[in-house]
């Protein structure tokens, strides 16, 4: 079961619009708690109880050969008043640098924290440097899974179906095990 938040349920699915939506990852150290403590100081950027999904083990995917399995989970947080998707991505890579990940070489590469901005309130964006939704994330089971457990109705900004209802018709060979 996911971790419950305090937030009122008949409310949350008016404050899920609100939110920034962030995919963790890590299969470098002991993943499992990479992706806690990294949930934990998602906490400090946020004045509002954070959401989390349950811990999920995943196979890699579209990783080098030899990878290790992932520990993945998604998290959602009210951004501050004046929090932008740009600051938001800074507060999130200096937050995987503090982890110890390195500038990537390959793509795809084995890491000690990977944290995704998959959503930030109900906004698009589409840059070099950032592009909202996640182009990837309602093609990702390690994505779909974990966000159903806090946000199975929300609509992404560009699709039409509910997280529920994408995770249901996706056509992926990724096997996930719920670890928590």
């Amino acid at each position: 079961m996911p971790i419950k938040s305090s937030f009122d349920l008949p409310k949350l699915q008016f404050e899920l619009q609100k939110m920034a939506l962030i995919a963790l990852g890590s299969n470098l150290g002991d993943a499992k708690q990479n992706v806690l403590r990294a949930m934990d100081r998602l906490q400090q950027i946020t004045d509002f109880p954070l959401l989390r999904s349950s811990l999920w083990q995943s196979t890699p995917v579209e990783c080098p050969p030899g990878s290790l399995m992932f520990v993945n989970a998604v998290a959602g947080l009210l951004p501050r008043a004046n929090e932008t998707p740009e600051s938001m991505l800074d507060k999130l890579q200096s937050l995987e640098t503090e982890f110890g990940r390195q500038p990537r070489k390959v793509l795809n590469e084995p890491r000690v924290l990977d944290l995704d901005l998959i959503a930030f309130r109900q906004e698009s964006r589409c840059s070099e440097r950032l592009t909202l939704p996640h182009p990837r994330a309602a093609l990702r089971r390690f994505v779909l899974q974990p966000l159903s457990e806090i946000a199975p109705d929300l609509v992404l900004p560009g699709q039409v179906l509910g997280i529920r209802q994408l995770l249901e018709t996706l056509d992926s060979s990724e096997r996930l095990l719920r670890l928590s």
